[in-house]
């Protein structure tokens, strides 16, 4: 007797097992995820199975673990054809199980962590729970922290009162001498803000953190990377806007073009924080930090086109979102730089880098000629502190070589 599915799997008979009654829920999840109907009947085919197999095993609902599929995968491999993409289809029915909480959730097992280990965990939390940091920014300084760590108390009790200044200066001098300049910076930032946490939690009297060495590095050694108005307008006439793929990633580069957006603070855009109303964009930019930005006409309009005709069906409130399943918003910046990139490439625009930070280099390189002052400039940058402006006094070449002594003797 013929059994159908979501109106569109059609099976030889009806499924049985301890799944029997949550296949087409799973296949209604895969549809509006986005997969192609091969896929969909590729993945309920399976789950059937599945779930037939786990009867004759005799496993029960509640009972299902990740270790049955690698078992019936084994299983079935004794009997048909392996199809390579059968151990992610299963890993997605488990995602689903757990998700609506017909299976237990996967418990982590939870290894004994040695007290430097719990040290830094606990400096962790205060990072991200009281500071609010930006989670790169956290994952950037624990490693040199957890080093720190061990390096000053081993797999023994951590006792952060026997720490003195010239340990600090010896740890610095050590690490500093194999890092990049930007990394040992870097690292001396993360331990100045470790040293201060533990100020904080009374387990330091001393002010260990004024003991942390200085970096020699000149200020500002290099121009910002800007890509030029006429390269932007070339990328721009390149992007085929026909297309959804073409419609997204027009608007997505006219953000990081005309507002000099950050690529994560577009991939993290909401449908919520466009105020049409009013044209105001609210933007998360770093530590949680949230910036008020006009909407420009010409930004609006091509954010419109790709929510009326390019942006597919779903659930998510993320403004930009994938082209293949699972449908879902980019899972960081990455997603945009990968955009950046391959538009670029496509449009065979010779552009100082393939990164999406030129963008901004080049908004404030423009604003800066069109004589914007560098509080302006920071202000549209979202910039926490002037000093981090400050480079762009760099970028206009022309305005400096007025400022330019004449050379002794004559030009040369």
């Amino acid at each position: 007797m013929k059994c159908i599915i979501d109106n569109q799997v059609v099976l030889t008979r009806a499924p049985e097992g301890p799944l029997a009654t949550h296949i087409n829920s799973f296949a209604e999840s895969v549809r509006e995820q986005g997969y192609a109907t091969k896929s969909i009947h590729r993945k309920v085919m399976l789950a059937t199975c599945f779930s037939r197999w786990l009867k004759q095993q005799g496993v029960r609902l509640r009972g299902i673990t990740s270790d049955h599929t690698a078992r019936y995968l084994q299983y079935r491999g004794q009997q048909l054809r392996p199809h390579p993409g059968d151990a992610a289809a299963l890993r997605h029915l488990i995602d689903f199980l757990r998700h609506n909480g017909l299976i237990p959730t996967k418990e982590a097992p939870n290894p004994r962590l040695t007290p430097a280990k719990q040290c830094a965990q606990g400096y962790e939390q205060y990072l991200r729970e009281t500071r609010a940091l930006a989670n790169a920014t956290v994952i950037n300084y624990m490693p040199f922290i957890r080093e720190f760590l061990k390096r000053g108390f081993g797999n023994g009790r951590v006792t952060l009162s026997r720490l003195r200044a010239c340990d600090v200066v010896r740890f610095v001098q050590r690490e500093a001498a194999r890092l990049h300049l930007k990394r040992a910076k870097l690292m001396t930032s993360a331990l100045r803000s470790f040293l201060q946490y533990a100020r904080f939690r009374g387990e330091v009297t001393l002010d260990l953190a004024a003991a942390v060495p200085v970096v020699a590095n000149w200020s500002m050694p290099s121009i910002p990377r800007a890509i030029s108005e006429d390269q932007i307008r070339q990328l721009l006439a390149s992007i085929d806007r026909c297309t959804t793929i073409g419609l997204r990633d027009y608007a997505i580069l006219l953000l990081l073009a005309r507002l000099g957006l950050r690529s994560g603070e577009v991939a993290f855009l909401e449908l919520g924080d466009i105020d049409w109303n009013v044209g105001l964009l609210r933007v998360r930019g770093k530590s949680g930090q949230r910036n008020e930005l006009p909407l420009l006409a010409e930004v609006g309009k091509a954010i419109a086109a790709y929510l009326r005709h390019g942006r597919p069906d779903s659930s998510s409130r993320r403004v930009f979102l994938r082209t293949k399943a699972p449908i879902r918003g980019f899972k960081g910046a990455s997603g945009v730089g990968s955009i950046v990139r391959h538009s670029l490439q496509r449009a065979g625009v010779e552009a100082p880098t393939y990164g999406a930070h030129q963008f901004r280099h080049g908004l404030a390189t423009q604003m800066l000629r069109q004589g914007a002052s560098l509080a302006e400039i920071g202000e549209v940058l979202g910039h926490r502190h002037w000093q981090t402006t400050k480079i762009y006094t760099k970028v206009d070449i022309k305005a400096l070589r007025t400022l330019a002594l004449p050379w002794p003797g004559g030009a040369r």
